[in-house]
């Protein structure tokens, strides 16, 4: 018998999402007698302990006893279970200095960490993540930020709403005068961009026409690797040689930010890649976006006015356009920053069940076969305490 064991988030601010629903967890439970899945104690998952109990699962303050423990976010290191095997989120493939003590502390404890990031298909696409409801959230809270600087329309907070279902209904009737706006990436967060200007009536257009013509109601383009990056060396773009060789390309998103009102931002990105504009170009004239939601929220990264994260309950500020200081929201001189760092979790419901799903379709299997799988062996970061053959290139990382 396998004991998995569903974690209690200790990272503050505390993250409500889980990676198996109760009604996951029940259909688990009813479709194998070699799993039997434990739920520790939480006051601030978004499915009550009174959920679990009610689809069969055992809720209990200790799950030190389980073989696997699934969470979402960083586990704090005195929450560490010496030995065991973890998925979450741990955020370090990229030597990320502020989980670099975490990650010692992973190895010191010889815990298996296999990270939900890592987790990718044959073709390298990730399995898991909550883009997609990221991108709900961010467009919907970069679309209220325009209509609160603008005076054009009020719409809704989104983690006052019980469903995404019901998020949908507040668009009824809803008029977005004629906007343009500048959706940057091809992933899960674009296409949660994208179900949200959809939603709302909003047409998209050819990268050409948007730059080239004005339009009576309100437009989007996609701008994907090929609309924003070119070759130093003037070869044709290509995708995999970008990921590559990000430093041997140029950003050409200046001429859209010349004819948008609005960016929604969802690349990736790495301090390789070119940003989409310097700061200092926010100072000219012609620069017109006044409205910026950073979904993918690297600080100082691919929007370089982004100054850091923001809360759910407090999600836009202003930044100065001559001095690129932080100000307050909506105001004359300044441009407005949508950055918060746990977008889904606005709509935690929605986003445990989509991810649960992924779980159990691509992943669950592979990880309680006893005869090892690449899908799983490629996200394991560290075994038992050491470094796996992949993810050698951490060791510095770790004081190894």
């Amino acid at each position: 018998m396998i004991r998995i064991g569903l974690i209690r988030e200790g990272k503050i601010p505390a993250d409500n999402r889980v990676a198996l629903t109760p009604a996951q967890c029940k259909w688990i439970h009813k479709n194998s007698s070699s799993v039997r899945i434990i739920a520790q104690s939480s006051p601030n998952r978004c499915f009550s302990d009174k959920e679990f109990e009610m689809a069969g699962i055992e809720v209990k303050e200790d799950v030190s006893d389980c073989d696997i423990l699934f969470g979402i976010k960083e586990v704090p290191i005195p929450m560490l279970v010496p030995g065991k095997t973890y998925l979450f989120f741990s955020h370090t493939k990229k030597k990320q200095p502020y989980n670099q003590k975490l990650f010692r502390a992973i190895i010191d404890k010889k815990i298996t960490l296999i990270d939900y990031e890592c987790l990718e298909h044959e073709d390298g696409q990730r399995i898991l993540g909550f883009g997609f409801f990221a991108g709900i959230v961010g467009a919907h809270n970069g679309m209220m930020a325009y209509g609160k600087r603008n005076g054009h329309f009020d719409l809704v907070r989104v983690f006052k709403q019980r469903s995404f279902r019901e998020l949908i209904h507040t668009y009824f009737g809803l008029k977005i005068p004629p906007v343009k706006i500048a959706i940057t990436g091809s992933g899960r967060v674009a296409h949660g961009i994208l179900e949200i200007m959809n939603l709302m009536g909003i047409h998209e257009v050819e990268p050409d026409d948007y730059l080239q013509k004005q339009f009576t109601y309100p437009v989007y383009t996609q701008l994907k690797g090929a609309d924003l990056y070119a070759n130093r060396s003037g070869a044709t773009y290509n995708r995999a040689h970008f990921h590559d060789h990000p430093e041997g390309y140029v950003c050409k998103f200046q001429p859209y930010a010349r004819q948008s009102d609005i960016l929604m931002n969802g690349i990736y990105w790495d301090t390789k890649v070119p940003r989409l504009f310097e700061k200092e170009q926010i100072s000219d004239p012609s620069f017109r976006v006044r409205t910026i939601a950073d979904i993918t929220d690297d600080a100082n990264g691919s929007v370089p006015i982004n100054l850091g994260d923001q809360t759910i309950e407090d999600p836009v500020y202003g930044v100065d356009r001559h001095t690129f200081e932080k100000t307050a929201p909506y105001i004359d001189g300044s441009i407005d920053v949508m950055a918060v760092g746990n977008l889904p979790n606005e709509l935690p419901r929605d986003a445990s069940r989509y991810f649960g799903e992924q779980l159990i379709k691509y992943v669950l299997e592979d990880l309680l076969r006893n005869n090892g799988s690449a899908v799983i062996e490629r996200a394991t970061m560290v075994k038992q305490g050491a470094l796996t053959e992949a993810y050698q290139y951490l060791s510095d990382y770790a004081g190894l």
